[in-house]
């Protein structure tokens, strides 16, 4: 099971694969964290270009509670603030609540679910000893 502050380290590090930014981020120790979006706290605020993203993470535990549609609504419909850019929401669940998660956006409403993209997180598997390969890359 990952702890929270696993659960953002392993979306932050989803956000800077495809590209973005990380502006601000909870349990980080150089950015500052994010602010709350109306009533809901985030945990990764990002930047690709001109485009702004925001990260959650959610438990099986926050996948079952009645209030987090409404959550999920809410942060995937904002918008940059002169720009009216929509503003894209990534949300990180464990891989065993990932249909759950799936068929949880699929009951939300077209426009919305477009904004979301559900990214899977796991625990890091670390190489062996045995199985590293060292290779020289400057000699």
């Amino acid at each position: 099971m990952l702890g929270k502050r696993e659960s953002v380290d392993l979306l932050v590090e989803e956000f800077w694969r495809k590209g973005y930014l990380t502006l601000r981020r909870r349990y980080g120790t150089y950015l500052p964290e994010p602010s709350k979006i109306g009533d809901f706290e985030v945990d990764v605020v990002a930047k690709h270009g001109r485009s702004y993203a925001i990260g959650i993470t959610l438990t099986s535990e926050d996948l079952n509670n009645p209030d987090i549609s409404s959550k999920i609504t809410y942060l995937a419909s904002r918008q940059t603030r002169f720009t009216s850019d929509k503003v894209l929401l990534f949300i990180g669940v464990p891989l065993d609540n990932l249909i759950q998660a799936k068929e949880l956006i699929k009951i939300l409403d077209k426009n919305i679910a477009a904004n979301i993209k559900i990214i899977p997180i796991s625990e890091r598997k670390e190489l062996t000893a045995g199985k590293r390969r060292n290779r020289t890359l400057f000699s």
